[in-house]
């Protein structure tokens, strides 16, 4: 009788099993969702009705299964272009984003992604040409770009956001997805993803299982905005971060995936874990008591795609009643709209972006894009007159440890090039024939030299001028697993060079007093204190990319005025900073930090001198709707042709609601030639002088207010440090 019931009960599975196929065929018509003539909801349904259970569940993960019967191909979801096509085929490596912010440049930056896109479609042409078009990295989503506040200097992963200021990441973050999507009305060139929502900023030892406790009017003010401004951009993904945010897991928070994403923001694309935070759920955040349990969370609250494993236990968890098919429905209808706008289901011959070809891939105007974007990512900290050099400079010395090393160009999330070029060879390259070039490493990375002897500091007395390069590399700051000469699993906790780096710039200086250029290659930002006693300059190349050496040539040589500027704060050492595992922002950047900084955000110098006259606003008083402009007349008084950055912003003033200090409300970059004049304008709009309350609630200031224009941020240390600042009160009603 057991055999009997046994055989029983296959035979009714397998009924089941056909009438769910069955089921599904009856209503399936695959001429329909074919047709790229007919809606996009039209398709959807169409292809939903054609599928099982589980064939909508195989579509749920990043590694998606191919369905042979509805023609329908494997492909992986998971994709990167931080700063280019990474972790795949050869490709232009661009200026990591810390750097792309240091531009304050969207034009560029939209270049940027469009270059980007432009190579990713090349590949993945010539891939469904082979049929070989589900590789990894080798797709068409990208889970780029990262606008996570870069809230702590000490954060390794800061490198790939673009820095401190909610209203600069979104302004970049904008720009890039444009370059990346494309703007045909019916097909992505390829699609962008927003990460990682939200609070995530480290520690990077604990991203697993930290809870982001954070009150509203830092949420709406601070964490919030730059996610923002890549919905209202058209972003066409947003990935959920591992962590927890006030007790909720990010991948499962209701809170932020549904109330604010959907409802608020009525965001349309599709949500995609950040790999394995799902998994998290029960393993590190125990709000789970099993995977289907996680699963089940995610899905219900608004998780598309599972980068990992975890979505596989849906079955089970539709078999406990944990959620029903229409969960799974309303899930993967999302991701069949990307792909549908991919055009990865239509004829390629209707697809503009399919006639991409594989010659602009690492192209000469790419390579020219690199070098143009690092010249204006390299920022100028200090110049005692020193820089720039001349090019037929009779001897230069160049030392430290990172004059030849690539891993200072490229950055984490990188891709690879065969023309990478390091400082050495950028100088070099840049010199007279007749110019005696002497190099010594000088230095370990991060440890004593174990040979005591000369090690040729000596030499720095004896030229005409020494180069020293110094800083880190991915291999000690960066993403946990990455950086694995970091002791803090990539997190910079003491925001200091290593002694090894120190110790040799101490002995290059010595006693005598010939000029010394200091070139500091890193993400975050680092204690300059004493760099900036013992160099005659200082220059801030991040992490440039291929063309990295090249571009900061072109600064210390004059072809090329150094314009980029801070896009986060630099404070003097960690004793002026809040405790890192706090998330509120008092104290922190710009907008709350009291204490007076090493380099203030927005900061960099030029080779010459600018000077803001004629300040003239529209209207001294402005009215609830009104949009006013100010307009200012900058003069270069130097004797070099510049490029720099003008900022505006605002501060309220009698504001009793934790309003920041100062907020960057726009900024415009403007060329003007030695000896000349030009008025620019800047755009005041209504909700310029808008604040968030306690309540994370966003209301008008009435009162007095103040505009600052400026190159740099408002504050004493700014102008300490030379920078133009004008300063404009009005009233608001």
């Amino acid at each position: 009788m057991k055999h009997v019931k046994k055989l029983s009960n296959l035979f009714l599975t397998i009924l089941f099993i056909i009438s769910l196929n069955t089921k599904a065929q009856s209503v399936c018509d695959s001429k329909l969702w074919k047709n790229s003539n007919l809606s996009l909801e039209k398709r959807i349904e169409t292809l939903i009705n054609c599928m099982t259970l589980d064939e909508k569940i195989s579509q749920l993960l990043n590694a998606s299964s191919e369905i042979n019967r509805l023609d329908i191909k494997s492909y992986d979801w998971w994709n990167e272009a931080l700063h280019g096509v990474a972790r795949g085929p050869k490709a232009t490596i661009f200026p990591q984003a810390i750097g792309l912010a240091a531009t304050f440049d969207t034009k560029i930056i939209k270049d940027v992604g469009n270059a980007i896109s432009d190579e990713a479609r090349a590949v993945n042409n010539y891939l469904i040409k082979k049929n070989k078009e589900s590789i990894r990295y080798m797709g068409l989503t990208f889970w780029s770009p990262n606008v996570n506040i870069f809230r702590d200097p000490r954060w390794g992963r800061g490198q790939e956001t673009y820095g401190e200021d909610p209203y600069l990441s979104g302004k970049i973050g904008a720009s890039f997805i444009k370059g990346m999507q494309g703007s045909h009305p019916k097909y992505l060139k390829t699609a962008a993803c927003a990460k990682h929502f939200a609070v995530h900023s480290g520690p990077e030892a604990l991203r697993h299982s930290f809870n982001a406790i954070v009150n509203q009017q830092d949420l709406y003010e601070t964490y919030l905005p730059a996610f923002k401004a890549c919905v209202d951009a058209g972003v066409e993904a947003v990935m959920c971060a591992y962590n927890r945010t006030n007790n909720e897991a990010c991948c499962g928070s209701k809170t932020l995936l549904q109330s604010i994403l959907m409802d608020s923001w009525q965001f349309k694309g599709h949500v995609v874990s950040d790999c394995g935070a799902i998994r998290n759920f029960h393993k590190s955040h125990k709000l789970t008591n099993s995977p289907e349990e996680s699963a089940a969370l995610a899905i219900k609250s608004g998780t598309n795609l599972n980068c990992g494993q975890t979505y596989k236990q849906l079955k089970k968890a539709f078999e406990k009643g944990l959620i029903t098919e229409e969960d799974i429905n309303i899930a993967l209808r999302p991701l069949l709209k990307t792909k549908f706008k991919l055009g990865m289901f239509d004829n390629p011959i209707n697809n503009p972006y399919s006639k991409i070809s594989l010659g602009k891939i690492h192209s000469k105007e790419h390579i020219t894009l690199s070098r143009r974007v690092a010249q204006k990512s390299i920022v100028l900290l200090k110049n005692n007159g020193v820089l720039p050099l001349k090019k037929d400079i009779d001897q230069l010395y160049i030392g430290g440890p990172f004059a030849g090393e690539i891993r200072t160009l490229i950055g984490n999330y990188y891709g690879l090039s065969d023309n990478l070029v390091t400082l050495l060879e950028g100088v070099v390259g840049k010199v007279s024939p007749t110019t005696r070039v002497q190099y010594r490493a000088g230095a370990m990375i991060n440890q004593e030299n174990k040979n005591k002897g000369n090690n040729y500091s000596y030499l720095a007395g004896k030229v005409d001028a020494t180069i020293v390069a110094l800083g880190l590399t991915v291999v000690m700051e960066g993403e946990e697993n990455e950086a694995i000469g970091s002791t803090d699993k990539g997190d910079n906790i003491s925001m200091k060079l290593p002694k090894s780096q120190l110790e040799y710039l101490r002995k290059m200086r010595g006693k005598h007093k010939k000029p010394i250029i200091a070139v500091i290659f890193a993400g975050c930002p680092i204690d300059l204190t004493e760099i900036n006693k013992l160099a005659d300059a200082i220059i801030y190349a991040w992490y440039p990319g291929e063309q990295g050496g090249n571009a900061i040539a072109d600064v210390i040589f004059g072809d090329v005025s150094p314009s980029g500027k801070l896009p986060i704060t630099f404070p003097k050492n960690v004793t002026q900073l809040p405790p890192y595992d706090d998330y509120s922002m008092t104290g922190r950047t710009y907008k709350y930090m009291i204490k007076k900084p090493m380099y203030p955000f927005g900061f960099g110098l030029t080779y010459s001198n600018l000077v803001i006259s004629d300040v003239k606003l529209s209207a001294s008083t402005i009215k609830k709707g009104d949009t006013e402009t100010v307009e200012v007349t900058i003069r270069n008084t130097g004797k070099y042709d510049v490029n720099d950055v003008f900022q505006m912003y605002v501060s309220l003033k009698e504001n009793s609601h934790n309003a920041p200090l100062s907020s960057l409300k726009s900024f415009k970059r403007i060329k003007i030639d030695a000896g000349k004049s030009k008025k620019i304008k800047f755009k005041l709009s209504d909700d310029a002088f808008n604040f968030i309350d306690k309540s994370g609630v966003e209301r008008r200031h009435k009162g007095s207010a103040i505009i600052t224009l400026g190159n740099s941020s408002p504050g004493s240390r700014s102008l300490e440090l030379g920078a133009e600042i004008k300063e404009i009160k009005v009233q608001i009603k």
